[in-house]
């Protein structure tokens, strides 16, 4: 048998990737563990065309959910809030007031749609700098992976 030493080993690394890609089919600029501000870290942001920002929290079973005590924390740094979850999650433990995407490793799909609640223009601003920040200190240490490194959020 063999293995794809592509696909991430934790259920909700899966989840992050699957849904990724449906971002990126909505051509958004997707990065993974992203911290808006310290203490906080979201599994997956996007930046939209228009400049939207999207937070997806991937969440692997109802326990992992239950232990999230931060995700309304989030809730202020993004235009629309979404949990990604397998198919076999217990969908009814989520707010119905955010929205949903049903995903695995590969693809992704929109379940239900987050409501907007667009963020002050001078937080977008701040996000909107730090996402591209660190997007492009990720690319450098890809490019140049022995080269002086910093902290990447």
């Amino acid at each position: 048998m063999q293995i794809d030493q592509t696909m991430p080993a934790m259920p909700g690394q899966r989840l992050a990737r699957g849904t990724g890609r449906l971002l990126r089919s909505l051509d958004h600029a997707v990065l993974t563990e992203f911290a808006p501000v310290r203490g906080l870290r979201v599994d997956v942001i996007s930046l939209g065309p228009k400049g939207e920002l999207w937070i997806v929290e991937c969440k692997s079973g109802r326990a992992d959910f239950r232990s999230d005590r931060k995700w309304q924390g989030y809730l202020d740094w993004c235009d629309r809030y979404f949990w990604a979850v397998d198919r076999d999650f217990p969908t009814e433990l989520l707010p119905e007031d955010t929205g949903l995407i049903m995903a695995d490793g590969f693809g992704a799909e929109i379940i239900r749609m987050a409501p907007e609640a667009k963020l002050a223009p001078a937080r977008r601003t701040k996000v909107q700098r730090d996402f591209a920040r660190a997007a492009a200190l990720r690319l450098q240490g890809l490019t140049d992976p022995e080269g002086i490194s910093a902290s990447v959020s």
